[in-house]
């Protein structure tokens, strides 16, 4: 439990209106702390944290205070403008958790290509191939075209397939509020099993009874910045009880 799982240390990451703000070499490597340019704003700025191995980290906040940006930075998606994320071992993201999925190619092929993606070799995909579409319940449409799939069946394989993975720290991004209470009830027994084996959870919802089910710690967000660091519970009854004031 020594050993961290991420390391955050004064992060900051920036956009200019619809779209990521230019950067050049200085400020890539400069090490100067960035001004604020007309038309930029910080989603994230000045946020420090240690995450440790086998922890499960509830992450807070309303929308629009960097709660998705701090997960694609832990997932190396986004790259900081300030600072520096270091993660210790690999990580399975359950983010935007259909992308990267070929509609035109079969549920068969796809499971094939993301789990090689992801850096599952050819042998343990054919290893785990049944359970992945066995937990998915898709038996019978593994060699149709993906994009003929349900919304709730390409959930359900995308999560099949994540959950998979062997990597150490599990990143989870609302994945949860999505599928019939069945398919919910699966994946909270599966999160189950992943943290029973000592997997680091880093995880944003807006579902108190995930949270408070799952995580230890949380992490509440507000304007860009960490306000807060602290028990599960202490993070969900601060939250609250702000935006009961507001």
């Amino acid at each position: 439990m020594d050993a961290f799982a991420i390391r955050v240390d004064d992060l900051g990451v920036r956009f200019r209106r619809n779209r990521r703000g230019r950067r050049n070499i200085k400020d890539l490597f400069g090490g100067r702390r960035r001004r604020t340019r007309p038309g930029e704003f910080w989603a994230l700025r000045g946020v420090s944290f240690v995450v440790r191995q086998g922890e499960a980290i509830g992450v807070v906040g309303r929308n629009g205070q960097g709660k998705s940006t701090l997960l694609k930075l832990v997932a190396g998606v986004l790259l900081p403008d300030e600072g520096h994320v270091d993660v210790g071992g690999g990580v399975a993201p359950l983010i935007e958790i259909t992308g990267g999925f070929v509609g035109d190619l079969t549920v068969r092929e796809n499971v094939r290509l993301m789990a090689g993606l992801h850096g599952m070799s050819r042998p343990e995909v054919a290893r785990r191939f049944d359970d992945i579409i066995r937990f998915a319940e898709i038996a019978d449409f593994v060699d149709m075209p993906y994009k003929h799939l349900s919304n709730g069946m390409k959930v359900r394989l995308a999560f099949s397939v994540v959950s998979q993975l062997d990597e150490p720290i599990l990143l989870v991004d609302e994945v949860l509020a999505v599928g019939d209470k069945a398919f919910r009830d699966k994946c909270y027994r599966r999160i189950d099993e992943l943290l029973a084996e000592g997997r680091t959870l880093f995880f944003v919802s807006h579902n108190e009874k995930d949270l408070r089910r799952f995580c230890t710690r949380g992490l509440y967000l507000d304007g860009g910045g960490l306000k807060m660091d602290a028990a599960i519970d202490d993070v969900l009854d601060a939250y609250a009880a702000d935006y009961a004031t507001t």
